[in-house]
């Protein structure tokens, strides 16, 4: 018995000692974006720690059980599994380490399920970066991979069979309620959580303290299907909260248009948060010919959900992507649909793989008859981005389609950027910052194709809405600065517009919809999170932005951002925090239960 409870205990502790290391590496790989000390390392150990030991226990159950088949027989099958196992292990955990580690700089949280609604597609994922980095990730999983094995390989294991199998029996026994203690995190209602290691205001040392392999697991675990965990009050009561903020009529809307039937091209721009409003000249002068909404904020953190809140002004989710979900995408309203009704062709244009995402399922499904996308372009042309076909050339085809329609008719065409991208691969360089780079050539691109729609029969029935699909992570811009981080663009131009104008009023994304439709003197109650910004039934403008299980809440009196794994306020910027969350709460139980229900 001896021998088989000193094997689990080095065991166990290889486990934990594994994971401190793949916290420092994590810190380490990171350092150049976020600044701390060698006392913050030691922090970040100590305050992971409960959490690492909870997880090392679900690695050892094997081994566990194991041992315990090794008292009646010392068969070598039983090693054989041993063998096969640490080697799962060993892949399991490289794969989760390098992930973590090189996924972060990208999406700013910890590894989680949200990672595997992406991997349909691994082309498209290997666009985001160089062949080169790709590589050497590989390299490092094998290495990893190896040296794991090879470390709990050579751990001696017992070499007979107990002299005393009752008394062995017994001792295993006893460590079965340690086990289940010690996963669950003790004995109190509490079990364990990502949010029992969270320690600092500096959300990087709280990431940084956060299980890798506990995490993805705990995300596994709480995926779509498991709307209860958001169910914070009753129906009656969330109802009541959310309903002065979801006002769906338009009254007395203020009119901004020569006409209410125009040509419309809704204008996605990747990544294009009024972060980099300093380096797009193009831009900065379209907003002074056209109408831009000065407050609006993003309502999630990639594409395929803010095109969804855009084109269907369907509010976003913490941990899962509605696009993902046909299911689900096929029943949203949709702004494509509603024109269908009033005889509107419409078409939807995008250089890459209209298939990653499931882009494809949702845009037929929700009323978009001409899908052009990388498959419709030449060979040479697919190669000159890493994502697909590069901006100027879909900009023309753009250009090329609304000038070819009939301008007295109805089109309604929608249209994604991709240039402005990992890797930030663009054909021009002005700027030595490779962003900055980027979106200085997609503004040369956007502002070239304004100048060259002007000068067509098309441009006085035209109206462009022109709006980024998410914020991004850049330099010290992050989701702890989430007002910098989340503010997007959202510019109305074209001869369909009266005049140049300034609305300064709070708003999402997702209320281009219902905007949009009120100018159109068009019903819009099917778009339930959609507001018309302009009604004067819009009484109290707010936003909201969430990304992987954390939601921020936006109005006249602050904003707070509240993470609900760690259940704790990550920024409290509001005169009224504690009101703020209740609405914050019931926002997002009244958006899961309706997305349950479709």
């Amino acid at each position: 018995m001896r021998q088989r409870l000193i094997y689990l205990i080095k065991v166990y502790a290889l486990t934990v000692i594994l994971f401190m290391v793949a916290k420092v590496v994590f810190m380490w790989a990171n350092h150049e974006e976020h600044v701390f000390s060698s006392g913050d390392v030691w922090d970040v150990i100590s305050h992971g720690l409960s959490l690492d030991l909870s997880t090392a226990l679900y690695a050892l159950i094997v081994p566990f059980l194991i041992s315990i088949g090794s008292i009646w027989t010392e068969s070598r099958w039983l090693r054989r599994i041993l063998c096969g196992y640490y080697t799962i292990i060993a892949i399991a955990f490289t794969l989760a380490f390098v992930a973590d580690t090189s996924l972060y700089p990208f999406w700013g949280f910890k590894l989680n399920a949200v990672c595997l609604q992406y991997f349909d597609n691994p082309a498209e994922i290997g666009a985001s970066v160089s062949g080169l980095y790709m590589a050497i990730r590989l390299l490092l999983i094998i290495i990893g991979a190896i040296a794991i094995w090879w470390m709990y390989f050579r751990i001696p294991m017992w070499d007979k069979k107990p002299s005393n199998k009752k008394l062995s029996v017994i001792g295993d026994l006893l460590l079965i309620p340690l086990f289940i203690i010690g996963i669950r995190g003790g004995i109190d209602e509490s079990t364990t959580n990502i949010g029992q290691v969270y320690y600092s205001q500096e959300q990087f040392l709280n990431h940084s303290a956060v299980n890798p392999v506990f995490s993805f697991l705990y995300s596994l675990s709480h995926q779509m299907g498991d709307t209860s965990k958001y169910n914070y009050m009753e129906e009656e009561e969330c109802e009541a909260l959310v309903k002065g903020v979801f006002t769906t009529e338009s009254t007395f809307s203020d009119t901004l248009l020569t006409t209410t039937r125009p040509n419309i091209a809704i204008i996605l721009l990747e990544s294009c948060g009024e972060e980099f409003a300093s380096v797009m000249p193009r831009l900065q002068q379209l907003k002074k010919e056209g109408i831009y909404f000065s407050q609006c904020y993003g309502n999630s953190w990639r594409t395929d959900r803010g095109t969804v809140c855009t084109l269907s002004g369907y509010p976003s989710f913490p941990s899962l992507s509605v696009m993902k979900m046909p299911e689900k995408s096929r029943s949203l309203p949709s702004i494509a649909r509603t024109l269908q009704q009033e005889n509107y062709k419409t078409c939807f244009l995008y250089g890459g793989d209209i298939n990653f995402t499931n882009m494809r399922s949702y845009l037929i499904s929700t009323g978009w008859e001409k899908l052009t996308w990388k498959a419709d372009y030449t060979a040479e042309e697919q190669s000159t981005a890493q994502w697909g076909v590069r901006d100027d050339i879909t900009f023309q085809t753009l250009h090329d389609q609304i000038s070819k329609a009939d301008p007295t008719g109805r089109l309604l065409i929608g249209y994604s950027t991709l240039s402005s991208h990992e890797p930030w691969d663009v054909p021009t360089k002005e700027l030595d910052d490779e962003v900055l780079n980027a979106f200085r050539y997609l503004d040369n691109c956007l502002g070239d194709f304004i100048d060259r729609m002007k000068s067509t029969a098309a441009w006085d029935n035209l109206l462009i809405v022109l709006v980024a699909d998410h914020g991004i992570n850049y330099k010290n811009i992050n989701e702890q600065r989430p007002l910098e981080r989340n503010h997007i663009p959202m510019l109305w131009l074209g001869g369909a517009v009266k005049g140049p104008r300034t609305v300064n009023i709070l708003c999402n994304q997702t209320d281009i919809c219902a905007t949009l439709l009120g100018q159109m003197r068009l019903n819009h109650e099917d778009f339930r999170f959609s507001r018309d910004v302009l009604s004067k039934s819009y009484h109290y403008p707010t936003a909201v932005h969430n990304y992987n299980n954390a939601q921020l809440l936006i109005d006249s009196t602050g904003h707070i951002l509240y993470d609900f794994d760690a259940k704790r306020f990550t920024v409290s910027n509001s005169k009224e925090p504690e009101r703020m969350l209740r609405l914050n709460k019931a926002i997002l139980q009244v958006t899961t239960k309706d997305l349950k229900e479709r």
